[in-house]
């Protein structure tokens, strides 16, 4: 297959719109009302994006409240129920009324600081719809609001329902109504929700009628080739959403229940997270979206320059493949611990020489030994094994110009873990830790809580309890001067706009699977990621590893054989270098081992170079699932860099021109596949040149079946 590139309109576009920006809220242009309209009812309301191609109607219909959009004056999403249900009594799902309107417009530039591009483009249409529960019999009037953003890359629209006679202060959420009527045969590409799991599966790719209950965001593909990402914006105080079949080709918003039943509880006045809708032509604008940062709040904590992007080393993968323990005793294993204060001193002379900030340390504190998936009660995060001490490794890292990164496991007590918090981020702060990744390593509806009365509680990854959770420990982190980087976390949505020291989090099926072979991820998991679990926000996906077999490295010790003969990374070494570009996060993992990079320097050279902030990102070209192309720019120098990476399929990539870069010469040094590689059966092949170029040279790659390439290109 060969795929060829010519210049973007829409990434020019991108591109200039950014340039033209300069700072927090860059070129404001204030919302202006256009529009109001009040104590009038009226059967419906529309509003447009700011192009024109995208409408949205909300209307109403036999008292039920629907919307419906369209893109390119097609059906995006056909007529589709809006509504709430609460414990309490009557909700706003039925005899419902629009008693008002207003039109408002915004166009305005804001600065990340740190992200896929340092400014943000946000320019929108909004509707605010003012509505009501007519009074019934024996049903109370209840108002509430629909609020609606469209936007030249999608949708998005919440519930408001303000204080008010007929309700409580406090209500309970048992249902949300919303639905998104995509049509049965439309395909989609989608991840289980509420199996044990929790966001680690592989994607599947069927109509949407074969969907039970997905996770978001999903991304789906119309028969007229518009395509759909659906996803929530802003999730606080309120439950995850999941999709589920309601009527063939119609997904519901499926709240995660809380353990006492209900979905959320909450005081008026509540606000709900947005839902959100990306739309574009083709499957690379779902990339080159900003919608769901754009339905953040902005920056709620103000300076957090502590936090420095960059890259990571770490006593982690040697773990996964079964080199060493997490504990001092790993069932009748002994002597193997990982987690040492000589070992930690190696790997951050490691990260020291080749310019990483910090190294991963997993297995320091007490609580690993033997069955860890299970020992949530007992944890500590302050307490070191005799062979690990903090205070020496920190002065260590302080000598040579590194830093501790730090791990709490939880294991899903999140009971025992706040009772620690204090202490834990107070010891962590005084080691000079900047970051620390946290897990919640268990099956999904057993995260463990102990409530007021003393009993246990046990509650979904992303119900409601664990939502605020997490907003808890970001916050207190703060206060701390140290960034969060959960594993098994909530999904992202947005709230790194808002409190942004939460850098990353994995929320999706990353490289450990590859050392334990159950089975591998196959070829096309990161292309399905790069269009799926991607859109929403940054994932610590563990990238960069070189020893492509494990399973083929003799053991290190015979008590303490190899996982699975299956473990195995089906990629080309090519294609793991172009995981630091086709992923996004400003952390990135160095996952292999000191030993294994030194035998490839020439390979290694790119992870050393590559950054992980930027000043501009361009998704170029791809298909979900099939292959990607995508373009991101230093923010610190005037450097380019380009990833691309495919599936089981090989297939040529031409560039009719490099559009992306700025005038004059640039050095290609280029990591490709070798002309033989295949992630079958020669996974190492490479071929590593350089050559010079400028904006308008053309060039032809090749990637191997499962293959990729890496691409600096070097301003001269």
């Amino acid at each position: 297959m060969s795929i060829r590139i010519a210049a973007l309109l829409s990434a020019a576009v991108i591109l200039t719109a950014c340039a033209e920006a300069k700072s927090e809220f860059v070129e404001a242009s204030k919302a202006t009302s256009q529009e109001a309209v009040r104590n009038e009812v009226m059967e419906s309301a529309s509003v447009s994006s700011p192009d024109g191609e995208i409408n949205v109607r909300v209307f109403t219909e036999g008292g039920l409240l629907k919307y419906a959009v369209s893109f390119a004056g097609e059906d995006a999403v056909a007529p589709s129920r809006l509504g709430l249900r609460f414990a309490e009594g009557f909700g706003p799902d039925a005899n419902i009324e629009i008693m008002g309107i207003e039109k408002s417009n915004v166009d305005l530039s804001w600065e990340q600081p740190w992200g896929e591009r340092r400014t943000v483009r946000d320019t929108h249409q909004e509707l605010f719809i003012e509505a009501r529960r007519a009074t019934g019999s024996n049903a109370p009037g209840i108002r509430f609001n629909i609020r609606v953003r469209a936007f030249d890359d999608g949708i998005g629209f919440r519930y408001e329902v303000p204080k008010q006679a007929a309700l409580p202060a406090a209500v309970s959420v048992i249902d949300e109504l919303t639905e998104f009527n995509l049509g049965r045969d439309t395909e989609s590409w989608w991840i289980p929700s509420r199996m044990y799991n929790r966001y680690e599966y592989l994607y599947r790719n069927t109509p949407v009628s074969d969907i039970q209950m997905a996770h978001t965001p999903a991304t789906f593909r119309k028969q007229n080739g518009t395509h759909l990402s659906i996803h929530e914006a802003a999730l606080v105080n309120y439950s995850g959403m999941s999709l589920e079949q309601e009527r063939e080709g119609i997904l519901e918003a499926s709240l995660a229940p809380r353990s006492d039943g209900k979905k959320v509880v909450t005081s008026l006045p509540m606000i709900t997270p947005w839902r959100t809708i990306q739309i574009g032509g083709q499957a690379v604008d779902l990339i080159n979206s900003d919608i769901i940062l754009n339905l953040n709040e902005p920056n709620a904590l103000g300076d957090v320059s502590y936090f420095k992007p960059g890259k990571y080393a770490g006593i982690w993968w040697d773990q996964h493949v079964r080199n060493g323990t997490w504990g001092v005793k790993q069932g009748d294993v002994e002597g193997l611990h990982a987690a040492t204060t000589n070992r930690t001193k190696r790997y951050m002379d490691f990260a020291a020489e080749n310019g990483f900030v910090g190294v991963l340390v997993e297995g320091w504190n007490i609580g690993w030994d033997d069955d860890w998936f299970n020992n949530g009660d007992v944890f500590s995060f302050t307490e070191t094994y005799d062979d690990f001490d903090i205070e020496a490794v920190a002065a260590y890292g302080e000598k040579v110009g590194t830093r501790l990164i730090g791990h709490h496991e939880t294991s899903g007590n999140i009971s025992n873990y706040e009772d620690q918090l204090e202490d834990a981020l107070d010891l962590y702060q005084a080691s000079g830790v900047r970051v620390i990744k946290s897990g919640y390593v268990a099956d999904d509806g057993n995260i463990k809580r102990i409530d007021e009365n003393g009993v246990p509680r046990y509650e979904y990854h992303d119900s409601q309890h664990q939502v605020d959770h997490h907003l808890k420990v970001v916050k207190r982190a703060h206060d701390h001067q140290i960034a969060m980087n959960p594993h098994e976390p909530v999904k992202d949505t947005g709230l790194r706009r808002t409190y942004p020291n939460w850098v990353s989090r994995e929320g999706a099926r990353g490289q450990e699977f590859n050392a334990w072979g159950v089975p591998p991820n196959g070829p096309d998991h990161v292309t399905n990621l790069i269009f799926t679990r991607m859109l929403s926000g940054p994932m610590d996906y563990t990238a960069g590893a070189f020893i492509l077999r494990p399973n083929e490295v003799p053991p290190v010790r015979k008590d303490f054989p190899r996982n699975s003969p299956k473990s195995r990374i089906e990629h080309t070494l090519a294609k793991e270098l172009a995981l630091y570009v086709v992923l996004y996060s400003p952390i990135q993992m160095v996952v292999d081992t000191p030993e294994e990079y030194a035998k490839r320097p020439d390979a290694f050279q790119f992870i050393k170079d590559v950054p992980t902030d930027w000043e501009e990102s361009i998704a170029i070209d791809g298909s979900v699932g099939d292959f990607a192309v995508i373009a991101r720019k230093d923010r610190n120098s005037d450097d380019w860099y380009v990833g691309a990476v495919t599936n089981a399929d090989a297939r040529d990539i031409t560039f009719d021109e490099l559009f992306f870069l700025d005038d004059g010469d640039y050095e290609a040094q280029i990591y490709a596949d070798g002309a033989k590689a295949d992630y079958e059966d020669n996974p190492y092949a490479m071929d590593i040149r350089t050559q010079r170029v400028t904006r308008e040279s053309a060039l032809s790659l090749r990637l191997a079946r499962s293959g990729g390439f890496a691409i600096r290109f070097r301003k001269l």
